[in-house]
């Protein structure tokens, strides 16, 4: 299956359905469980589509921990997290709480509901970071939107929450049609360790050998790595504007 198809609630206990909200592996009782937790938050229908796909059904996304499909709300699109059977963790709550905590600064989809397998949130309609880039080759754009990821970084940073994966920034790091850059997948995310938000996607984008990071310097330009290690290493340990200023400014001119 690969056309886009949405299925009411009702029919979510059908086959091919149910292999998506039980993925890997369907269990009757969790199954019945899931469909009424997913009346009680609220969700009319669900929409099947994207690229990637879930026992031939495509979905938004897969990972370790959930898979991502949109649902409805009354007539509300939004993101829905699906917790998978076997994922490492007991809830989707825990990332609920992050979410909102980076939601609180306006950073990440923003919170719409959640229960024990499912997370709601807002939809962002865009490409994931390096797609983008291969389309998007003007300097000031580039610029513009490195520097506005770079911005929701430093106020991660600043209220204490380490997204914990910003480093793996192929699949969380969202560029909109509005070209408005997204951090999203706050499943990993920490209060209770020191945040590196900020040094983790510089080096992403501008120190690693990683095909991002030779995309953003063909478009930008190379930049002084010994300069990048220089001003990062101060900004961590001073986490002050000003330091984050000479981060911004050694990254993007």
């Amino acid at each position: 299956m690969k056309n886009s198809v949405t299925v009411f609630v009702d029919r979510l206990g059908e086959e091919p359905y149910a292999s998506v909200l039980c993925y890997p592996r369907v269990d009757a009782n969790e199954l019945m469980k899931r469909l009424e937790e997913l009346r009680v938050l609220g969700v009319r229908a669900v929409e099947f589509s994207g690229e990637a796909s879930v026992s031939n059904v495509p979905v938004v996304g897969k990972g370790y921990v959930g898979v991502v499909v949109i649902a409805y709300l009354d007539k509300e699109r939004v993101a829905l997290k699906i917790r998978r059977i076997d994922a490492d963790r007991v809830g989707l709550n825990y990332e609920a709480e992050m979410l909102q905590k980076a939601n609180s600064v306006n950073i990440g989809p923003k919170f719409v509901n959640a229960s024990k397998n499912f997370l709601l949130m807002q939809f962002i309609d865009g490409d994931l970071l390096p797609r983008w880039l291969v389309k998007v080759k003007e300097k000031q754009v580039v610029r513009n939107v490195l520097a506005e990821i770079l911005e929701q970084c430093y106020r991660l940073d600043s209220i204490g929450l380490d997204h914990g994966e910003i480093s793996k920034a192929p699949k969380h790091l969202i560029v909109d049609k509005s070209k408005k850059p997204w951090i999203v997948d706050f499943e990993t995310s920490s209060i209770n360790r020191k945040p590196a938000n900020v040094t983790a996607v510089c080096q992403y984008l501008f120190s690693s050998n990683g095909a991002v990071a030779r995309v953003v310097a063909d478009i930008l330009g190379e930049r002084s790595i010994d300069n990048l290690i220089d001003v990062l290493r101060i900004y961590k340990k001073f986490r002050t504007r000003e330091n984050f200023e000479r981060v911004l400014q050694t990254c993007l001119y």
